[in-house]
């Protein structure tokens, strides 16, 4: 029997463990290890969750004791389970891997893919914060126009009470208070709630995928970070950023996907330097010749854009895309200098807490805040940090109105943005295969 350790971030590394490892008699997994988000690491699987082989469950560590554990449990073999990582930070954790004695393993699409007794429509992205909502949200319209009842089923993301995060079902803003959900979870599901859409996650996605069967038509996969799909899909979209041009072939499983791909959307062509564009094109031509490729922007819409000219503003905008996905900006610094913002806050010297903490570790960030909110005393944090500074307006481009669960104490503007294929559309015409 070998003995393993997946290291993770309470989302592929519970997938894998759950379709490959659990009641798998050739192994038994010691640990799983956590980083990227806040405060996911002291808990435990669940030995209701994690089969017979557990009955005390399976500790989950931070990642910096990766090592020593290693060792104390002479481990044989350590699995990668999480995503957008570039290609080398993969690489040095296998040489530390290795280097305590261990193997290093990846898991791909046919050991960890779930397959549906429904058509799957997958979307995916190069890296985080490419535009997947806005096409998860733009494919569900196709289908729903055409007939179809469609269930979407979100990546994971739970960071609270494992047992009961087994397999949600949110269709109405009471569904996210009666799970108690983050920022980030809100920000996924709240834009399809407000589609009439019925959206499902949790942590195990065989569970949720035969639930969601059962009142659908077409499942729909609305990936998170840049992981490949959890499913075996008829049609697999991905989404490429012109604005990280040369990142669809240098991060961790981004690539993966923009080779596996049917179709390929080049995203924010609106805001985008034509030279990127043509790059990205390229690369996927070079990639993965048979993908079609669609053209498209990602147009941005305000309310009372005429609050925040001449204004000084703090701009928030979505956690995950400008922390480990790495972006220096978003929709709302796009938005506050179109609108004649004098001034975007510098909102560093009003941290607090982990809010600080996030910027000491994230240094590319500066006259921006990202939206983190991993549960009610972040989000604390993160109300203090925008009340405490000077700013005359706050430009919200989160994908939620943040006003629903903490008081602002300025006026603020939410930013909008939707996929918009450009010429004649196409996106239709190659979903027929589900249609």
């Amino acid at each position: 029997m070998k003995r393993v350790i997946i290291m993770g971030a309470a989302g592929r590394d519970f997938h894998n463990f759950n379709t490959y490892f659990r009641d798998n008699p050739a192994y038994q997994v010691v640990a799983f290890t956590a980083t990227q988000i806040p405060d996911i690491e002291g808990r435990l699987y669940p030995s209701g969750l994690a089969g017979k082989g557990y009955p005390e469950g399976i500790p989950i560590y931070a990642e910096e004791e990766l090592p020593g554990l290693i060792k104390k449990h002479n481990v044989d073999e350590v699995v990668f389970a999480y995503s957008d990582v570039s290609h080398e930070y993969v690489m040095h954790k296998a040489s530390l891997v290795m280097a305590c004695g261990a193997d290093f393993k990846l898991m791909g699409p046919e050991t960890t893919m779930i397959k549906s007794n429904r058509k799957v429509v997958a979307v995916t992205s190069v890296r985080t914060g490419a535009g997947k909502s806005q096409t998860t949200r733009y494919v569900a319209k196709i289908l729903t126009e055409a007939g179809k009842k469609v269930a979407v089923i979100r990546h994971p993301m739970p960071y609270g009470d494992l047992e009961e995060q087994v397999a949600m079902r949110f269709a109405s803003y009471e569904d996210l208070d009666k799970f108690n959900c983050t920022i980030e979870e809100r920000e996924e599901f709240e834009p399809h709630i407000d589609n009439g859409m019925v959206v499902y996650a949790g942590v195990d996605y065989e569970v949720i995928l035969r639930q969601a069967e059962e009142e659908a038509d077409v499942i729909l996969w609305d990936g998170g970070n840049n992981d490949i799909p959890f499913y075996v899909s008829d049609i697999h979209i991905v989404i490429v950023d012109p604005h990280r041009a040369g990142h669809e072939t240098s991060y961790h499983p981004g690539e993966t996907n923009l080779r596996m791909a049917d179709i390929a959307i080049i995203n924010k062509i609106d805001s985008a330097d034509s030279a990127d564009v043509e790059a990205v094109k390229a690369t996927i031509m070079e990639n993965n010749p048979e993908a079609r490729i669609i053209m498209a922007n990602s147009p941005i819409t305000t309310e009372q854009d005429e609050t925040v000219k001449g204004k000084k503003v703090l701009v928030v905008e979505d956690g995950p895309t400008l922390t480990h996905g790495g972006m220096a900006f978003g929709a709302g610094v796009i938005a506050a200098e179109k609108l004649g913002a004098s001034e975007l806050i510098d909102p560093r010297p009003y941290a607090v807490g982990s809010i600080k903490n996030t910027f000491a570790k994230y240094n590319h960030l500066s006259k921006l805040l990202p939206a983190m909110g991993y549960g009610k005393a972040q989000i604390e944090e993160l109300e203090q940090t925008i009340n405490n500074s000077p700013a005359e307006v706050v430009v919200i481009g989160t994908p939620i109105d943040l006003r629903r669960v903490m008081s602002i104490n300025k006026p603020a503007v939410r930013v909008g943005y939707e996929l918009e294929e450009i010429g004649t559309p196409q996106l239709a015409g190659l979903l027929e295969k589900v249609l």
